[in-house]
């Protein structure tokens, strides 16, 4: 049985699907549970040991509609806007930002409750590196990383101490 839980399994019409939701990193090779009691997300979208994702949704979440199937970098931290009248710019939820490695597709997936804390502490330091080159896909889709300056709010939300 535990042998099944990170096997593909073929279906009669060629389509391939997993096991509840699990699979093997595309980076990092560790097996990753899609069980949702464990990450606390309905579409697990990243591996929690070294989050990198692969590009799989074309449309929506959990779609995975997208013909690319390439991996994904994780290339920093943003805050997901929200518009609350009274609401602070730094009020939002802590998202993780990903890019394509193939076709250059930018996205904002939510932090998964399993998620390695230093591996997100590590992407955060690395996105401070970004060369306007690797910036300018984020800048052109919206997207604000954090900055140095915002390091408080990241270390707040990862281990609830300001």
């Amino acid at each position: 049985m535990r042998e099944r839980l990170f096997t593909h399994h073929t279906h009669q019409r060629g389509t391939c699907s997993k096991y509840r939701g699990d699979f093997r990193c595309i980076a990092c090779h560790n097996a990753v549970s899609g069980l949702s009691v464990v990450s606390s997300m309905h579409h697990r979208n990243h591996c929690p040991y070294c989050l990198w994702s692969r590009c799989l949704d074309l449309f929506v979440p959990g779609d995975r509609l997208s013909a690319c199937k390439a991996g994904m970098r994780p290339v920093g931290l943003a805050l997901k806007r929200i518009n609350k009248k009274y609401g602070s710019s730094n009020t939002g939820e802590l998202m993780l930002v990903h890019a394509c490695s193939e076709c250059g597709k930018v996205s904002l997936n939510r932090l998964a409750a399993d998620d390695a804390p230093q591996a997100v502490l590590e992407t955060f330091e690395a996105s401070l590196a970004l060369d306007s080159r690797a910036r300018s896909p984020l800048v052109e889709n919206g997207i604000l990383t954090l900055q140095l300056s915002d390091f408080h709010i990241l270390r707040t939300r990862l281990f609830g101490k300001n």
